[in-house]
């Protein structure tokens, strides 16, 4: 039988947020955060003792390892096109604005940037156990000694796989997406920009809001109709947004800009269900410093839409 002890309760209210905040950006999914940290507070209720010292270490450890345990399974298994992280909602906050510090790219990144879909795809070029060092270095700040104590590693091991995973990151570094005030307003104008081009049908309105590498991804994990590769280039990706939403709006269509992960995104409801077309859907783009769209990025699984729809 589980114990109810009240220092347990404590602990969970202390705790749970941080540790969930790590495991989101580990995983990129919002669910399997959620249940990870379940896991790790049953399990902490379950003990016979306290962890010595403090909890949260103990409780980091259980976490973090689960969320590598549970990368390498979904490398193994694959997934069914292209992979997004799971959108959550971020309300109005906002990053700080670094663009006159030169050494921002060496001062480790604040919350909402880590949970930005451009950091989150980044880290897909890493190892989960180099994914974690750097997390724990250049997110939540935790000293070498303590990342050593967490993943179970020598010091020297950890500084030299925090070194190897800030390599791995100097092309995000070089642009990086820091949610500030000017870029969430930059984005909103481009979502509005974007809805009023793809309401009148005008393909060429469209392709002047694109790079000319553009390119458009869809996260529908087989669920539904949808491209299972991305679609490249300005030409392509504006004809194929025409027809997307043309056939999209068939039975009518709600759409609302909404903050997730940092910056503006575009949440569309379709009322017909019986296309082969996603109900729901989420838009987000990426911006380069010009504030031309690089990338579209499109979830229609609803596996990663229901948490997000329930709060909504």
């Amino acid at each position: 039988m589980l114990k109810t002890d009240p220092s347990y309760d404590a602990a969970y209210r202390q705790h749970a947020k941080h540790v969930w905040a790590i495991v989101y950006r580990m995983t990129g999914s919002a669910q399997d955060a959620d249940d990870i940290v379940q896991d790790t507070f049953v399990r902490a209720m379950a003990r016979e003792r306290q962890p010595e010292g403090e909890m949260r270490p103990w409780l980091g450890r259980i976490a973090i390892n689960a969320g590598i345990d549970l990368l390498r399974q979904r490398r193994r298994r694959g997934y069914v096109g292209p992979w997004l992280p799971e959108p959550i909602d971020t309300e109005d906050d906002a990053s700080p604005d670094t663009s006159g510090a030169s050494e921002a790219a060496d001062a480790g990144y604040d919350l909402l940037e880590s949970a930005s879909f451009a950091f989150l795809l980044a880290l897909e070029a890493l190892q989960p156990r180099p994914r974690a060092v750097l997390l724990l270095r250049d997110v939540f700040d935790y000293s070498v000694r303590e990342v050593a104590g967490v993943l179970d590693m020598s010091e020297t091991h950890v500084k030299v796989t925090h070194h190897r995973a800030r390599r791995m990151m100097e092309t995000y570094d070089r642009a990086r997406c820091i949610p500030t005030r000017e870029l969430q307003e930059r984005t909103r104008a481009v979502l509005a920009s974007l809805m009023a081009s793809l309401a009148m049908r005008d393909t060429e309105a469209i392709e002047r809001l694109l790079a000319e590498s553009v390119r458009s991804v869809t996260d529908s994990d087989g669920e539904y109709i949808a491209a299972r590769v991305p679609v490249r280039g300005r030409q392509k990706v504006a004809t194929f947004w025409t027809k997307t939403t043309q056939a999209g709006q068939r039975g009518g269509i709600e759409v609302a800009l909404r903050m997730l992960n940092g910056l503006p995104a575009i949440v569309a409801c379709r009322s017909s269900k019986r296309d082969g077309l996603a109900p729901r859907t989420v838009i987000m783009v990426q911006l380069d410093a010009h504030g031309v769209v690089t990338e579209l990025r499109t979830i229609v699984a609803l596996s990663k839409l229901a948490r997000l729809l329930a709060r909504g």
